[in-house]
């Protein structure tokens, strides 16, 4: 992220600078390459091998998490173009026109991060030396993505298009981490640039062993890796001796640790970015039993694997849910501070670090957020035709409350909820996915733990009704195929539109749910009635022990106490309330906002006793709902 006024993940449209930060974004823009804005509000990616799957996909997931980021599917058209034809790159994050490359032959179709043969490419910022960025640079990370998506056929291809590109070019941006997929492997690529006298990048890609699983957020996860396997390590040839000559590495090659030398991280770093790895693993791998140590910087504490095997298989649907976490059921679960309220609301807005008391304190930042502009979990799958195989399922705003749409890579249009130019960042519409989405999900923020179930509910509806469906409509696909591939793509296309289409017109009418079953603090029951359920008792427990003896009310005078206790004892079971009977002197204290009794003998004591059964019924009605 190159400033606090841009988008660290944004693959778009370059945003719209509010008036108010034109001054100081002038007067920065000339030294914010070179200044990276630390930030944790960055982007998340899993990886999932086809030994891993339960149905062989491969599959890498991406949350797009900026503060500023407008949420859409973008689309890229298949092309030819002539001989000597060049292509203008502008960065990603800012707009800044960076320059132009020479333009392939052929490019091919890309639907959000995958291409028309399933190779697709996630990534998270994790920054490093800050002395590494090139601001002559001629291509960043994202027109890198995008660049190599419209020109590879396998994640190999990508690695080395990736790579040459910066090393023609030079690269713009900060640390990178991608992950590389297509229906066959998996790979996690390392890069970093270096810096402003030297063109290119320093870089390591691995790939992931097939039946396992890794993930990287914000934080370089290459350390030492082998130097002679080709099959599975490639590196840029100076990757350790730029090292060495920065003065960054002294040791022999085979103990190089890219992460080390180029990403060393901070104990803030461990906390909010190698925590979300953690999470991963941990949910995915529970025999492992991972310790935390080195999330809390403890020292000697080893550093989490590169990757782990999974207990059992991983489901597309256990995927979507990954996406979900908040680190329930774990020492970092977010809903058991006082930060999520009484409705244990997982998230807190930022900043996520502050100072009290001369102490520094964080809040845990989980996969899950509030600010995702994107999201999805794809699948290659080698069992299947390119155009059917391939497949994003694809959402936006907070991964929670989202719903993960079916959107295959052979599409030619993009539901119009979630095309480009529906909306934008900064102006409210129906007609968007992102606002319609949000407008949902930030009315939940506010009685999460209620609220949440209700948008569950209609999510796993949605969600459980295209996974049911899938099989039938890919089969249906492969069969048009066969015949004719434009058929198979126009049935497809229409099916992923109508999908999305689907989905967002169910979700105006569940913002609406809400709203009604929930206005002004009230809670409407299955029948439609309105109730008051009460707080939690942990979070009266901790009004009491914050505010208690402000808000405590004085106990009742013992007399009045003991009178009441005698009274009421002596009121026959079942007695009529106009029954003959002797009368009893009043209590001589009432209390609180009880109802005094009369001394007049035609009242009697039914009267006096009745009114301090109605006193004591209205003070438990207002401990109740006042």
């Amino acid at each position: 992220m190159v400033s606090p006024l841009l988008s660290n993940c944004h693959l778009g449209k370059a945003p719209t600078l509010n008036p108010r930060f034109l001054l100081p974004c002038l007067l920065g823009c000339a030294i914010a390459a070179l200044v990276p804005w630390r930030d944790a509000s960055a982007c998340t990616s899993l990886i999932v091998t086809r030994g891993a799957s339960a149905d062989g996909s491969t599959m890498i997931t991406y949350s797009a998490d900026s503060h500023e980021l407008y949420g859409e599917l973008y689309y890229r058209p298949g092309a030819h173009h002539p001989a000597g034809a060049r292509l203008p790159i502008k960065d990603w994050d800012t707009g800044k026109a960076l320059g132009d490359i020479a333009e392939a032959p052929e490019t091919f179709r890309v639907v959000g991060n995958m291409n028309e043969h399933q190779v697709v490419i996630a990534e998270s910022t994790f920054e490093g030396r800050s002395e590494l960025v090139d601001p002559k640079g001629g291509i960043d990370y994202g027109s890198m993505i995008y660049v190599s998506l419209q020109r590879a056929r396998t994640a190999r291809d990508a690695i080395r298009v990736m790579t040459s590109l910066a090393d023609e070019y030079g690269y713009a941006s900060e640390g990178e981490s991608f992950s590389i997929a297509d229906p066959q492997e998996a790979w996690i690529m390392d890069l970093i640039g270096k810096g402003p006298d030297h063109k290119g990048a320093v870089w390591v890609a691995v790939r992931v062993p097939d039946g396992y699983v890794s993930g990287h957020a914000n934080q370089s996860r290459i350390r030492q890796f082998p130097l002679h396997d080709p099959d599975n390590c490639m590196y840029a040839p100076d990757v350790i001796s730029f090292a060495r000559d920065k003065g960054w590495f002294s040791g022999r090659d085979e103990d190089f640790s890219f992460r080390d030398a180029y990403n060393p991280p901070s104990c803030e770093d461990l906390r909010l970015s190698d925590t979300r790895v953690w999470s991963f693993f941990h949910a995915v791998a529970p025999s492992q039993n991972l310790s935390t140590d080195y999330l809390d910087c403890k020292p000697g504490a080893a550093p989490l694997p590169m990757w782990v095997k999974p207990d059992n298989k991983l489901s597309v649907h256990d995927v979507m849910e990954r996406l979900r976490d908040h680190f329930e059921g774990t020492e970092y679960d977010m809903r058991l501070d006082v930060g999520a309220g009484p409705y244990a609301l997982p998230y807190r807005w930022r900043p996520l670090t502050w100072e009290y008391d001369h102490h520094e304190y964080v809040h845990e930042r989980a996969i899950a957020t509030q600010q995702t502009g994107f999201s999805f979990v794809s699948q290659s799958r080698a069992f299947l035709p390119d155009p059917v195989g391939g497949l994003l399922w694809f959402g936006v705003d907070d991964a929670a409350s989202t719903v993960y749409v079916p959107m295959y890579s052979s599409i030619n249009r993009i539901s119009k909820p979630y095309a480009e130019g529906t909306g934008t960042f900064t102006k409210f519409s129906w007609d968007s996915a992102f606002w319609v989405f949000n407008w949902v999900a930030n009315q939940a923020y506010a009685r999460y733990s209620d609220m949440i179930q209700d948008i569950r509910k209609a999510q796993g509806q949605l969600e459980e009704g295209f996974l049911a469906e899938q099989p039938r409509v890919e089969q249906k696909a492969v069969e048009l195929l066969k015949k004719s591939p434009t058929a198979a793509q126009d049935f497809l296309t229409k099916y992923s539109s109508d999908a999305g289409d689907r989905v967002v017109t169910r979700w105006r009418v569940l913002g609406q749910e809400l709203l009604v079953k929930y206005l002004d603090g009230n809670v409407r029951d299955e029948h439609g009635e309105v109730t008051h359920p009460p707080y939690p008792d942990d979070w009266y427990r901790r009004i009491v022990q914050e505010r208690g003896e402000r808000l405590r009310m004085p106990d009742p005078p013992a007399s009045a106490s003991a009178s009441v206790r005698a009274l009421a004892s002596a009121v026959p079971s079942g007695a009529p309330a106009t029954a003959a009977s002797p009368t009893a002197p009043a209590p001589k204290q009432a209390s609180g906002c009880a109802l005094g009794g009369s001394s007049r003998g035609g009242e009697g004591w039914p009267a006096v006793v009745a009114a301090a059964l109605v006193a004591w019924a209205v003070r438990r009605r207002r401990a109740a709902s006042c």
